[in-house]
């Protein structure tokens, strides 16, 4: 179950009056899976589907922040396998109207907490150039970047799948 305009914006406004601290901040399970529409196309949330079994394994965490009703609001991947010292973050997304509130600042910081409960030296992350805005958001955090690297990934248009291909400045930070 999603939240309606109202919802959204009576949300927003009890966040500009308290903080982004007021959302609960906790693990993503697959029931979550529905209401994460807005977070991208079906490929993507296939992508969102694989990352969960992960998370089942050990592999990874992924996080989610939640409305007073438990709907999520804003989600964030926390993958241990593709760096042996870092936390990878990734997927990192918040419903349009909540951006800037600082829901994304709250998930990273539970991320990097989480990171370091696994005894990883560093937090990582990339960003494409095109996003400024998040750039800026990391570089405040603290990460600095520390290389490029070619991504790609499916998405869906039309119903068909496409490829995705970017590259993307990696941002470390030491915890």
């Amino acid at each position: 179950m999603g939240l309606d305009q109202a919802a959204l914006e009576g949300l927003r406004q009890m966040i500009l009056a308290g903080g982004a601290g007021q959302l609960a901040v906790g693990d993503l399970c697959d029931d979550d899976l529905a209401g994460l529409a807005w977070s991208g196309n079906p490929a993507h949330l296939r992508s969102v589907a694989a990352a969960l079994q992960r998370a089942v394994q050990g592999l990874e965490d992924y996080l989610v922040a939640r409305a007073p009703g438990g709907q999520a609001v804003a989600k964030m991947r926390v993958d241990y396998t593709s760096e042996a010292d870092a936390g990878v973050f990734s997927q990192l997304a918040v419903m349009g109207p909540l951006q800037g509130l600082g829901i994304a600042t709250m998930l990273i910081g539970v991320g990097e907490q989480r990171v370091r409960t696994r005894g990883r030296a560093f937090a990582a992350l990339g960003v494409e150039d095109n996003n400024p805005r998040a750039r800026r958001l990391y570089e405040r955090l603290g990460y600095q970047a520390a290389g490029r690297q070619h991504a790609s990934w499916e998405y869906e248009d039309d119903g068909a799948l496409r490829l995705y291909e970017t590259t993307l400045t990696i941002l470390r930070k030491r915890l």
